[in-house]
């Protein structure tokens, strides 16, 4: 099957097929391993890409430009005072203007309406590098670091995502496993599951593709036999500077552990997590130096299962699978 998505938005999970999804992670592997070897070839000479971040992330930042530069493409950084307080018919203005002189746009941190109202007017690709609802560029990076890491497809891998299951890493999870047909677990206390509409819709389409989704609050039955354990933020990313202490409370047992590791069963099991969180930010100030970040010991972090780093490294590969797909001719 040809999979095109030349000049497509890129602005949430749903918006791809389980086709579509499959090729952008495949197409981040050919190009991790072009740049390794010294054989990329750039597609994107030439092609100028905006970047509005709504708050200071500079993680995924510094992964959207290296992409672009890998590509021949280059890069400007748009701030939030240039339209954090614009109306919506304001927006739909500087829509039109970027989409004049710009090739495509990155959007990190902004409401998902904005994202929407660009994308709409804008008439050039629009990318949505993390939102409250979703990180579609993270899935990819995160699908990809999951193929590196064990021989087996996609389909035929049990995931478990441990923490808070409102918050967009657990949810974009959630519908890509469903999309390639994956075991997946979300383990969280009840207080922080997915809504009953977000529940049903994500487990109709595991079922249409062979896969299985279980919302669970018991550790141990909820990492069973897993292939990967992925602890999801605490937080929404932006509320990350401001103290919780309710979701702390809720969210302290559900911390992984290497006792978490072990409860698997499976000797091979990888650990994962968001990266650009930083560890100390004030709804986590209940960590210790010990235990390093309350989502995951110190231990677990820097053990042997932990494939934090190689996430990382994958984000721009991702972002730049995303970017040759919708914009190299």
């Amino acid at each position: 099957m040809s999979i095109n998505l030349h000049g497509r938005n890129v602005l949430s999970v749903e918006a791809l097929d389980p086709g579509e999804l499959r090729f952008l992670v495949q197409l981040a592997g050919d190009l991790k391993v072009a740049k390794r070897c010294g054989s990329e070839r750039q597609q994107l000479f030439q092609k100028s890409l905006a970047f509005l971040h709504g708050r200071e992330l500079p993680f995924l930042r510094a992964a959207f430009e290296l992409a672009a530069h890998d590509q021949g493409a280059h890069v400007i950084c748009i701030g939030p005072e240039q339209y954090a307080k614009a109306a919506p018919g304001e927006i739909r203005q500087m829509a039109g203007m970027l989409g004049r002189i710009f090739d495509a746009i990155e959007c990190c941190g902004l409401a998902d309406d904005v994202m929407a109202a660009l994308a709409e007017r804008a008439g050039i690709p629009v990318y949505n590098a993390l939102s409250r609802q979703c990180d579609p560029c993270q899935l990819v990076a995160d699908f990809q670091t999951m193929r590196e890491f064990t021989h087996k497809h996609l389909s035929d891998l049990t995931l478990s995502v441990v923490g808070n299951g409102r918050v967009s890493d657990a949810r974009t999870l959630a519908i890509g496993a469903a999309k390639v047909g994956m075991d997946f677990r979300l383990v969280s206390p009840k207080d922080l599951w997915p809504d009953h509409q977000f529940v049903d819709s994500v487990k109709a389409e595991a079922w249409k593709n062979g896969g299985k989704f279980a919302v669970l609050e018991d550790v141990g039955a909820g990492v069973l036999d897993a292939d990967f354990i992925y602890a999801s933020r605490w937080v929404p990313h932006e509320e990350e500077d401001t103290r919780n202490d309710r979701a702390v409370a809720l969210l302290t047992p559900f911390g992984v552990r290497m006792a978490t590791l072990e409860a698997t069963g499976n000797p091979h099991c990888k650990f994962m997590r968001f990266v650009p969180d930083f560890i100390g930010h004030h709804a986590h100030k209940s960590a210790s130096e010990e235990t390093g970040s309350p989502d995951a010991s110190r231990n677990v972090l820097e053990s042997k299962a932990s494939i934090v780093l190689d996430q990382a490294e994958n984000r721009i590969h991702a972002t730049k699978a995303i970017l040759v797909a919708t914009l190299a001719h």
